[in-house]
């Protein structure tokens, strides 16, 4: 898909690669707040979730934004190591196996009818994430090794598929480490269309796997001298997320296309656990959203009457009805880290890519291990590069280490609210 001509140039222009999960829809509805935000289009990618599942979860909540027109563009369905995702129950415990803690759209086409262009299952043209994809029995033993599960290759003991996402789209590439086909995802090729239109006044915030911009990169190198990238990911000085507690999440699903972006010379900012485990959001902001819902409800506030956007009491609830969701599920999973509420890793890259001035950065030559064992370190773990030690030419990584948490928190809570100070 090709950018569209006519946009201003004084406002801030943002591409959004997403997995959408809750956090994920969350930033999308921080960014929804913002009348200078020109958000070009929204890639999803595998992750939280299947990558149709993260393409159908984004239309919703766009659609329940008020956001329709903004362009969603199909990315990666599978890490660059791999020929096949399955989302695993990690992700499923935080996020539910739709994604929206079952707040997504088979719940809504269950409780109302669906507005004209409200996409369902179907109408995507990508298989729901519950129905297999069959495939022979030759081809299937070739590839049964190249599957990852939730960033596990299928035999690693911590491969665990989540419930009903046993969808597998196997591609036709020979090796994992060559390009399957001359025809790019239209997510990626639209990342190298606004980046080589707009440079720098163009920013990719990615809040999933860097699968997307690794292969935008890999396709065209002449962007990276013109990338801006805050992403989502990865961890320094804080122990990670997954089964060995070293590797986060998004990192671990793909770290050899971490690896490549760290080094590839892009103007990359990393949000990782150091500061997004500082933003937690607890049920005092969730509970306030309900209540300006129900105010708004009954006062019969016209959203279209106001210069700013201001939520639906529907889209409203159905934002506290996420959190809420998220909000169990980290304490449940850890009640001393998270006792006081979810930590908002991607809208807090989202508000970065608006204010940098909120995360005070390390720049440092960073890798990722992309294998474990003596000599190699822990698959997934982002860390200095020690080559940035004897090549001061080295790409630098803006590693965001502190963070302006009550003013964020603050500001997204009462966003969110459409309450203005």
């Amino acid at each position: 898909m090709t950018i569209q001509s006519g946009d201003p140039m004084n406002d801030r222009k943002l591409i959004l690669d997403v997995d959408t999960g809750i956090d994920d829809a969350l930033a999308l509805a921080y960014l929804a707040t913002f009348d200078d935000v020109n958000l070009l289009g929204v890639v999803g990618t595998y992750g939280n979730v299947a990558m149709g599942t993260a393409v159908r979860n984004t239309e919703y909540v766009l659609e329940r934004l008020g956001l329709r027109h903004v362009p969603v563009l199909r990315g990666s369905s599978h890490p660059s190591w791999a020929t096949s995702f399955i989302p695993d129950a990690g992700c499923a415990q935080f996020h539910g196996t739709d994604g929206l803690g079952g707040f997504g759209p088979a719940a809504f086409a269950r409780t109302a009818s669906a507005p004209a262009g409200m996409p369902d299952s179907g109408e995507t043209g990508i298989p729901a994430t519950s129905a297999p994809t069959y495939v022979s029995d030759s081809a299937e033993s070739d590839m049964r090794s190249l599957i990852s599960v939730g960033g596990y290759d299928v035999h690693d003991p911590h491969a665990n598929p989540a419930t009903d996402s046993f969808s597998l789209t196997f591609s036709s590439c020979d090796s994992a480490n060559v390009p399957c086909s001359p025809t790019l995802p239209e997510g990626v090729r639209f990342i190298i269309d606004a980046v080589r239109r707009y440079g720098g006044g163009v920013t990719v915030v990615a809040t999933g796997p860097l699968t997307d911009v690794d292969t935008a990169l890999t396709a065209a190198p002449d962007i990276a001298g013109k990338l801006k990238l805050v992403m989502m990911g990865g961890t320094l000085t804080q122990e990670g997320n997954c089964w060995d507690l070293t590797a986060e999440t998004n990192i671990i699903q793909d770290p050899e296309a971490a690896n490549r972006v760290f080094h590839s010379g892009a103007d990359t900012t990393m949000i990782g656990l150091d500061v997004t485990h500082r933003c937690l959001l607890g049920g005092m902001a969730t509970r306030r959203w309900r209540e300006t819902a129900d105010l708004r409800e009954h006062a019969g506030l016209d959203p279209s009457a106001y210069s700013y956007r201001l939520f639906s009491p529907r889209t409203l609830r159905f934002l506290a009805d996420i959190a809420d969701f998220s909000i169990a599920a980290n304490l449940k999973s850890d009640a001393r880290l998270f006792s006081a509420g979810m930590p908002l890793h991607d809208p807090l890259a989202a508000a970065v890519a608006l204010d940098s001035t909120l995360v005070s950065c390390l720049d440092l030559p960073m890798k990722v291990e992309t294998e474990t064992g003596d000599s190699h370190g822990t698959r997934g773990r982002t860390i200095g590069d020690p080559e940035g030690l004897i090549d001061p030419q080295a790409p630098r990584i803006h590693v965001a280490l502190h963070v302006e948490a009550e003013r964020f928190m603050d500001a997204f809570s009462t966003r969110i609210a459409g309450i203005r100070r």
